[in-house]
């Protein structure tokens, strides 16, 4: 797949941190052919022993690939989408996006598999974050499946979150980690979309209290409407007929309505 710019270019010039990732995964993947270190257990991602105390491995294991192919598919995208995307945040925002992504994925997937003895390695999880991303920011931008077939980004983005999830569901016995693919995209739009959320709750609480002062202010009113018609009330029985044919109760009532009114008064 690849993905097509407005002007026409078809892949980004690579940026820095893009770079020196590619290098880095690259440079430790060598070392894994040359060497063949038995790293998997160790640096890979394995639930169990996550939980037994290994807690560098939702780091490590984003560095550590199982072929040519997974390497290669990995660094493929991320320079495509990567690239624009540290071109549009700048570099440490990038950095710091990349990597709440691969540890994110790696913590989902501890917590789903926790008894799991088999080791999740690859940089998968960080580039589904970075999928996402792209289709969040860019969502008319087409992106062309295996060259031919144009798809926006955003739809795209929404198909591979669907396909992931329900083959999460079904594949118990994969090789692949889909759960930490998902993780990636969860902890991506968390931390896009956090700042948003927050704002959004700030204002239903404003609104909330304004609904809440409103309803307070409208029984005050009525409160109060019901306090001077019955102060009327007496008040025109005592101009009909004169003040001396108001009984005890009734001055007693007004004098109790009318401190009643002032003190309403007195909290507007």
């Amino acid at each position: 797949m690849r993905y097509h710019e407005r002007y026409g270019a078809f892949f980004p010039r690579i940026t820095p941190v893009v770079k020196y990732l590619v290098i880095v995964n690259a440079v430790i993947f060598f070392i894994q052919l040359l060497l063949r270190p038995q790293w998997s257990a160790l640096l890979g991602l394995a639930p169990a022993l996550f939980w037994q105390g290994y807690v560098w491995q939702p780091l490590t294991y984003m560095f550590l690939h199982g072929g040519v192919f997974h390497l290669f598919f990995n660094m493929l995208v991320l320079w495509m989408f990567g690239s624009t995307l540290e071109s549009t945040w700048g570099p440490l925002r990038f950095l710091k996006f990349y990597f709440i992504c691969g540890i994110g994925a790696g913590l989902l997937n501890a917590v789903v598999t926790p008894g799991s003895l088999v080791p999740t390695i690859g940089a998968s999880g960080a580039i589904y974050g970075l999928l996402l991303a792209f289709g969040i920011l860019f969502p008319e931008q087409l992106i062309y499946i295996w060259g031919i077939f144009p798809v926006k980004a955003k739809y795209f983005v929404i198909g591979i979150g669907v396909l992931e999830f329900l083959t999460a569901m079904s594949a118990s016995q994969s090789r692949i980690a889909h759960f930490a693919h998902l993780g990636g995209m969860l902890f991506g739009l968390v931390y896009l979309k956090w700042s948003d959320w927050q704002r959004s709750v700030f204002g239903w609480q404003i609104k909330k209290k304004r609904v809440r002062h409103l309803k307070v202010v409208w029984d005050r009113d009525r409160e109060k409407q019901k306090l001077r018609k019955e102060i009327d009330d007496i008040l025109d029985k005592a101009g009909r007929n004169g003040i001396d044919t108001l009984s005890a109760k009734e001055h007693a009532r007004f004098n109790e309505l009318s401190n009643q009114l002032k003190e309403l008064e007195s909290k507007e």
